[in-house]
């Protein structure tokens, strides 16, 4: 699949995703696609089961941007940010295509910290 192709399939899986279009959302998976959620230690076997599995998160995203989407190839990451009942959620997905779709992904989901005021002469604030 061409580069081009991939990128409207992730662009649209994000979109899909922020409208909560579970169907939509989900078309990108293989229907043997692995997800791993490495710092809870889980693995989510099958698209069917990713999308029960996000179709009954209780607390439902209220907010959804994306950062930046990078790739080539079969291997494109996602950097984006979701808002839970209020509360941020930065996010990294890695995702590995096979045949135009996505074989496998890992996800990584990291809390916002206040920035340590010893650094500030050193960096610009984005907030």
């Amino acid at each position: 699949m061409e580069t081009q192709s991939i990128r409207t399939a992730i662009d649209q899986h994000w979109s899909a995703s922020a409208a909560g279009d579970l169907d939509a959302e989900h078309a990108i998976y293989h229907d043997d696609a692995v997800c791993e959620y490495p710092q809870s230690g889980e693995v989510i076997h099958g698209r069917r089961n990713l999308q029960a599995l996000r179709g009954h998160h209780p607390g439902k995203p209220s907010g959804f941007k994306v950062r930046r989407i990078v790739g080539a190839g079969n291997l494109w990451v996602s950097e984006y940010e979701i808002n839970y009942q209020g509360k941020r959620a930065f996010t990294v997905s890695i995702m590995e295509f096979r045949d135009g779709k996505v074989a496998h992904e890992v996800q990584y989901f990291a809390d916002p910290f206040d920035a340590p005021a010893w650094r500030a002469q050193w960096v610009e604030r984005e907030r």
